[in-house]
């Protein structure tokens, strides 16, 4: 077997044992298996992943899928490239050693033992945070622990709050949007750790997804609903976001119609969810959030007057521009279905920016965001002339003549086609001309 491969194009040999025997790449991170060989972490895993049980080289069967770095070759790998920088090769970065599980069951324990001091406790959901928000390998390791359903025990439990969950010790100001701790509440430093305990918890469970039977732990329990939904108004934004995620996650985890409704019919929980919509300069994630949880409090239909309500029509409005292309498809997916109910007909009806808005998204965001832009469009102009004047002024009508003829989904281009004969009596004059470029629509003013 030769021990030099052939030359790259950077214009220099690389050993051949510095080369991964399943990429022929430089190793980035060298592991050893139980066979004695050597691979790049990502490529054994990837082998491993799609069902192969046998080393690649040797094709002996593997005992144990223990991955073991391989320190001394990295170094080596490390000091040939700085050998060679000169000829344009650069530096391996140093990887990040995926999470022991020993060391995440040690967290855990010591996260939920009463025994333990409190700073000790928040201290190790502190490193477990670390760890998830590091890597996804990390992720892994802390779910496959029974991590999610020791934190929401922390996060419900009597030491971490459950006795002051209904009484909400935060008042907002109505004048400047800020929270103020009531005055009748003393929080000692007692109660404070232990609400960092929890917060922290919030924080970590935010990383994963949850089972229906931890989602139903949760939405069962009106208790554990409304310690939520208090969260909601936090003086810290971190907890507010992190507060709406589990809502959102619990909401969309629940089988059951009747505990979403359930959930949904509180007017505090819309109140929060547009609360972190509305804040001055929310971060992206808060604004993902924030939309994700709105729709699915929307999904029942009866307590979308709440939501609207609680000013989700001006949040969503004024917040459409600042939405990535998902998040954006999910905002008009909400507004569309406001429209269904009479109070968000008529709250998007009346702003200004409602029409405009909806008709520059057709066709420019994507397929799914021009379809519930129809919709919306279709139910504001349905239910408003001056709506339909001035969604023909904004130029709608070129952009559903190409939506019907367009790849779009049949729904969006039914929608379409729904609101120009809609709009035929608003079409102007000259509007035969729509008719001569766009010959092969099957939609014509009258």
């Amino acid at each position: 077997m030769p021990c030099r491969l052939e030359p790259l194009d950077l214009g220099i040999q690389i050993p051949y044992h510095f080369r991964c025997p399943i990429s022929l790449e430089l190793m980035t991170d060298p592991v050893t298996i139980s066979t004695g060989q050597t691979y790049d972490r990502a490529s054994i895993e990837s082998w491993t992943a799609t069902g192969n049980t046998t080393c690649p080289v040797t094709r002996s069967p593997l005992t144990d899928f223990a991955l073991i770095p391989n320190h001394t070759l990295r170094r080596l790998i490390q000091e040939w490239c700085v050998a060679n920088r000169s000829l344009g090769v650069e530096r391996i970065p140093t990887p990040r050693q995926p999470a022991d599980p020993a060391t995440v069951r040690t967290l855990l324990s010591q996260a939920s033992s009463e025994s333990i001091r409190m700073l000790v406790r928040v201290d190790s959901l502190k490193r477990l945070r670390g760890l998830a928000r590091d890597l996804e390998k990390n992720r892994a390791v802390i779910s496959a622990q029974n991590a999610r359903e020791i934190l929401l025990s922390i996060v419900f439990s009597d030491n971490a709050g459950m006795g002051d969950l209904l009484k909400n010790p935060w008042s907002l100001s109505d004048e400047n949007g800020q929270y103020y701790m009531r005055q009748e509440q003393v929080v000692t430093d007692t109660e404070s750790d232990s609400c960092e305990l929890t917060h922290e918890s919030l924080a970590i469970l935010s990383y994963f997804p949850l089972s229906e039977s931890a989602c139903l732990f949760v939405a069962s329990n009106p208790e554990r609903v409304s310690y939520l939904v208090n969260l909601l108004f936090h003086p810290s934004s971190e907890v507010r976001v992190n507060s709406a995620s589990l809502i959102e996650t619990v909401i969309a985890g629940t089988s059951s119609p009747e505990l979403r409704s359930e959930i949904s019919s509180s007017d505090e929980i819309h109140d929060g969810i547009v609360g972190i919509l509305n804040s001055p300069v929310p971060s992206p994630r808060a604004l993902k959030i924030g939309v994700k949880a709105l729709f699915a409090l929307c999904l029942s239909k009866q307590h979308r007057h709440k939501a609207v309500a609680a000013g989700a029509v001006e949040a969503l409005i004024e917040r459409l521009s600042d939405f990535d292309i998902s998040n954006a498809e999910r905002s008009l997916a909400t507004v569309e279905l406001l429209c269904r109910v009479p109070s968000g007909l008529s709250a998007f009806a009346a702003h200004a920016l409602t029409v405009p808005l909806l008709v520059k998204v057709v066709l420019r965001v994507s397929g799914r965001a021009t379809e519930y832009a129809a919709g919306a469009l279709l139910s504001v102009c349905s239910a408003s002339e001056v709506c339909r004047r001035e969604a023909v002024a904004e130029g709608v009508l070129t952009r559903l003549l190409l939506v019907v003829q367009s790849g779009c989904t049949e729904r969006a281009k039914r929608k379409a086609q729904m609101l120009l004969k809609l709009l035929r009596d608003s079409w102007p004059e000259d509007s035969g001309s729509y008719c001569e470029d766009f010959g092969c629509s099957d939609v014509v003013p009258y």
